[in-house]
């Protein structure tokens, strides 16, 4: 059995993926230049997901209205443990919240029809001051996924939740360091 909080992610021995949903503009301009520009807003925290159905939930599969594009965003194992290393829980003391860099909060993992688990996967919201660093050194590659997370959703409205399964990246627990693990410890 999983641990109740658990970062559950498709990542190799330099990267991880976090996913992403945009309007089509911010989402087609940072495909052409292969990072994020503007019309993305460099001013505004934003939140990244290692967990695919999450992100599916909360865009409603790409069909949310300023969510219809859903990036995989392949960014640097050093990069996601230095904006972890920076976090502070959005349960904490609200100064402390306030200062922070970065925000981190566990929410319920999802099915892939949206019903919310017994079990927890990592948010990370990246302010303002890092969103440069994310965007222009941390990134290394984004991918366009939303015609395969609409064929996945029509397979699950279809019932054919098991061939749509097929189509999910895969995702498994990531070995924090225990620094890292103690500091993001819903406890810690």
């Amino acid at each position: 059995m999983a641990p109740q909080y658990q970062i559950r992610a498709d990542y190799d021995a330099h990267t991880i993926v976090v996913y992403q949903a945009y309007a089509p503009a911010i989402a087609d301009a940072a495909l052409r230049t292969g990072r994020f520009v503007a019309p993305f807003s460099f001013h505004r925290m934003t939140w990244i997901k290692p967990s695919f159905l999450w992100l599916m939930h909360r865009s409603n599969w790409g069909r949310k209205p300023g969510q219809e594009r859903v990036l995989a965003v392949r960014m640097t194992r050093d990069g996601w443990e230095e904006a972890l290393s920076l976090a502070v829980l959005t349960t904490a003391d609200p100064a402390a919240v306030a200062e922070a860099a970065v925000h981190v909060q566990w929410d319920p993992e999802r099915s892939p029809r949206g019903a919310a688990l017994n079990h927890y996967n990592i948010q990370v919201g990246i302010g303002r001051r890092l969103v440069r660093t994310f965007a222009d050194d941390w990134i290394v590659g984004l991918t366009d996924l939303t015609p395969k997370v609409h064929r996945a959703a029509s397979l699950i409205q279809a019932g054919q939740a098991a061939k749509a399964h097929r189509l999910f990246p895969p995702e498994r627990a990531y070995p924090l360091p225990r620094a890292l693990e103690d500091r993001l410890s819903r406890g810690g």
